[in-house]
This record gives C-alpha cells, sequence and structure tokens, in this order.
C-alpha cells in the first residue's frame, strides 16, 4: 500500500520548476494556474532568489504547482488512482493539503489555484502585521518541549512525529527559545515569515473561508487523511473545512503517520519538492521505504517505486 503525501512551507527553493518546465505541457499548464493564482508561477520557479521564494504568498502557489505536476507527469489522478484506491492514500503537509485534495479528485486544480492564492497572500498579510516566526525544536521528550514552549509563549504549531516540535510565536520568544532549548534539543529556526497554524493567523482563516463558499467541493474518490488529527475525510465539505481550519490549527502530521502505519502502507512517496517528509518518515515510521521526488530526473525510478507498492 502507497501513502502519497504533498510536502508544505518550508520546502521551496529557488528555481525548484526549472527543470519541470522542459516536460511537453508544463509551461502551458503553468501558465493557466498563474492566472489563478494571480502569480507568475514560472518567473518565480525560475528565476527568484532566496527571499523571493520565502515570502508566503509566493511559496504556497509554488509548492502546490509542484506537487501537481510531479503528479501528473507520474499519471497520479483520482480517475487512475481510482482503479485501485485499497492500494493507495493521500495526505498533505499543511498548505500540501490544497494538492492533496486535488490529486484525489476532491477539489479541480483551478480551484487549489484559486484558494492558494487566497491562503497565501492572506497569510503574508497577516504575518506582516506583527514580527512572528517558527522554527523547528528537534529531540528531547514531548512533554518537557511542550512544556518549554508554554513557558515561552510559543505554540505547537507542527508536531511532526520523529521526535519533532515545530514552534511558532513572536519572533522575540523565538530567539530567546533558540537560545536556550529545551533539554536534549536542538532549535533550528524555519524560512517562514510568520507563526502559521496559531491564532495569529485567524485574519487569514477568515479569508480563506470566504473564498472556500465558491469552492464546489466533491468527496474524495481516494482515502484522504486529514492534518487536523490524521483521520480520512469523507465528505467534501469536511475536508473543505478542515482545510479551512488548519490555518489557526495545529498540524498533527504525528497522527497522519500513525494512521499510515495503522492502514499497512509499505512506501510512501514524497510530490516535489521532496524530502522533507521522506525525512520524517524515516524517524517516524522506522522500516517503511521512502521516495522523495525532487526533479524530472526521478520520475523513472518514482514510478517503479509506485508499481512495487501498489501492486
Amino acid at each position: 500500500m502507497l501513502a502519497i503525501v504533498c510536502p508544505g512551507q518550508g520546502s521551496q527553493k529557488p528555481g525548484m520548476l526549472s527543470d519541470w518546465l522542459e516536460l511537453d505541457g508544463v509551461r502551458e499548464d503553468l501558465s493557466v494556474d498563474a492566472q489563478l493564482a494571480g502569480l507568475d508561477l514560472i518567473v518565480h520557479g525560475t528565476e527568484s532568489g532566496e527571499d523571493a521564494v520565502r515570502d508566503t504568498a509566493v511559496a504556497q502557489p509554488l509548492i502546490v504547482a509542484a506537487s501537481l505536476i510531479s503528479a501528473k507527469a507520474l499519471g497520479l489522478t483520482a480517475h487512475q488512482l481510482g482503479e485501485r484506491p485499497e492500494r493507495v492514500l493521500i495526505a498533505g503537509h499543511s498548505v500540501g493539503e490544497i494538492a492533496a485534495a486535488a490529486i484525489a479528485g476532491t477539489i479541480t486544480r483551478e480551484d487549489a489555484f484559486r484558494l492558494i492564492s487566497v491562503r497565501g497572500s492572506a497569510m503574508a498579510e497577516a504575518s506582516a502585521a506583527e514580527p512572528t516566526g517558527m522554527a523547528a525544536v528537534l529531540g528531547g521528550k514531548e512533554d518537557e518541549v511542550l512544556a518549554a514552549l508554554e513557558q515561552a509563549g510559543l505554540s505547537p504549531a507542527n508536531v511532526n512525529g520523529g521526535g519533532q516540535i515545530v514552534a511558532a510565536g513572536s519572533e522575540q520568544a523565538i530567539t530567546a527559545l533558540t537560545e536556550n532549548p529545551p533539554a536534549r534539543a536542538r532549535v533550528m529556526p524555519l524560512k517562514v515569515a510568520g507563526a502559521f497554524h496559531t491564532s495569529y493567523m485567524a485574519p487569514a482563516k477568515d479569508k480563506l473561508a470566504e473564498a472556500a463558499e465558491q469552492v464546489r467541493a466533491e468527496d474524495p474518490a481516494l482515502p484522504l487523511l486529514s492534518n487536523r488529527d490524521g483521520q480520512q475525510a469523507i465528505a467534501g465539505a469536511d475536508v473543505i473545512s478542515r482545510i479551512v481550519d488548519q490555518v489557526t490549527r495545529p498540524v498533527r502530521w504525528d497522527l497522519c503517520m500513525e494512521t499510515m502505519k495503522d492502514r499497512g502502507i509499505t512506501g510512501i512517496l514524497e510530490l516535489a519538492p521532496g524530502g522533507t517528509l521522506a525525512g520524517l518518515a524515516k524517524r517516524g515510521l522506522k522500516g517503511v521505504p521512502s521516495f522523495a521526488v525532487t526533479s524530472p530526473e526521478d520520475l523513472t525510478a518514482a514510478q517503479d517505486f509506485i508499481a512495487e507498492h501498489t501492486a
């Protein structure tokens, strides 16, 4: 059984779409996606530097674009995967949940980019309201880490499993935590520009909720796990509600991995820009093979991996 996972913010990098543009049809698809997202995805995906792609309003559409490009190149559509639903499940980390919903057939690609346009720009605006940030806390005992975050006035925005919790809050509190980490833990600031998945994002949630009212959601054609609790979302309306709510709620990727384990997955395929979730799986799902798609050069090996774990 194969888990197909879509990465979240922080996985972006300069030039991340350059190689993909060499594939037939990708430039044309991106031109349409760019109009829906209100952002020149081709320029940002090939020419923009580190600071530009770190911008939330830019990073989120780029990440979703990369995931959907790689999914299409691998033939991972709801129609094709629907022929073997008992062999596949899908999940996305944070913004990756929008890409996952599109692959599962809950929303169209067009609606995915309409939603990501609002989500990215609204979260960027909320981030600009006051200095906030995020940092990964690696190691330590979970209860001690959570207690340290509470004492520092920070929130556990992502509980990623494998000994990783992401703290979010004011820049001052993030800096203080970095300089005085919890016992047996180290703190690594992340390449994001705000305290995502906390109450700081309430204005963004309201704007995304308004945009989501215009989306007609279908029930997922494939098992789709939710960041909220790691459980399968059955109804299309519930998927959309969860996508909206997650803007201010913690991402429980640890619970998603627990469900994957319970379902008996034998392989994890991370779509582009891959690497982060495959790394978490090596720690949180020890012994389960993973494959991260990073460029078109990975497609042949990825197809072999898909065939092996959906046979």
